[in-house]
This record gives C-alpha cells, structure tokens and sequence, in this order.
C-alpha cells in the first residue's frame, strides 16, 4: 500500500493522444494523479470538469494534472473532447497502476460485487514522494481539496 512520505510507484501508461508518460519524466514538477472508474458518467464529469475550471490555478501551481482509469484511449480522446478538459489522461486498461496505487478494490453496486477503481487521488511532490493522499474523495469538492493540497 503507498503511503504518504514514500516514492510514489513509477508507471508508464498510454496517453489520451497515443504518446506514453513515465512518472519518472515529470520530475521537477508536483503531479496530481487522480484516478476515477469510467469516462463520461456523472461522478467522473463533476470530478474532471470541476479540475477544468479551476485550470488556472492548477497552472499556477506548476501542477502536473493526470487523470487515470481503465478507459482505454479512445474513450479518454472522446472524453476529453466532449468537456474541453485542459489535462492528459491515461489508460490503465490491465489496472496494473491502480493495483500498484492500492485503488483497484472491490466495490458493490445494486447488490453486486466486482473489482473497480476507488476513486482517489495522489498529490506526489517535484522530487517523485508522495505528499498527500486522498481516498474515496467526493467529485464535487476534489479541484479544491487537491488546490488545498498543492499550497
């Protein structure tokens, strides 16, 4: 399980726009990795578009901002474009990241069991250490809590 104050797992995934990203390339700036369940469904939305809107400070905060979920790239590029949404996305088809993350878990929905991504967020500083840990946030308030978070 990560912990807050460790190097954050290294991972290398396929970008919305078929490029790939290593954790390890962004250093130097801090990186916000939020990961979410599934492209275009209502709690998703409110969680990258209220990351869109606070855009601005995001930059400010020299912030890295990368949304992670099964979605495969495709998906990600129609997502992305349906919400203008100002930041890179990448797919984590064999949920390999989110197992490293500790964020694929057993959910229940409409009495059913299944494995999904816990929608959480990791905060990793310029040096590749995880500064801050969020789980099971709320999609309403994460752009704020993360902003919080990076100050």
């Amino acid at each position: 399980m990560v912990e807050e104050g460790q190097p954050a797992p290294e991972f290398e995934l396929a970008t919305d726009s078929g490029e790939r990203v290593r954790l390890s390339s962004l250093r130097g700036k801090p990186v916000v990795l939020f990961f979410y369940p599934k492209d275009d469904t209502p709690g998703c939305t409110a969680q990258a578009c209220g990351i869109r809107d606070a855009w601005g400070e995001f930059e400010r905060a020299g912030a890295v901002v990368l949304g992670v979920s099964p979605d495969g790239e495709a998906s990600h590029a129609k997502f992305k474009k349906k919400y203008d949404l100002p930041f890179t996305l990448l797919a984590d088809a064999e949920h390999a990241t989110a197992e490293d993350y500790g964020v694929w878990a057993e959910k229940t929905y409409a009495g059913k069991s299944y494995m999904g991504v816990e929608r959480s967020t990791f905060v990793i500083d310029a040096e590749g250490t995880v500064a801050k840990i969020m789980r099971k946030i709320k999609p309403d308030t994460h752009a704020d809590d993360v902003l919080a978070a990076l100050r």
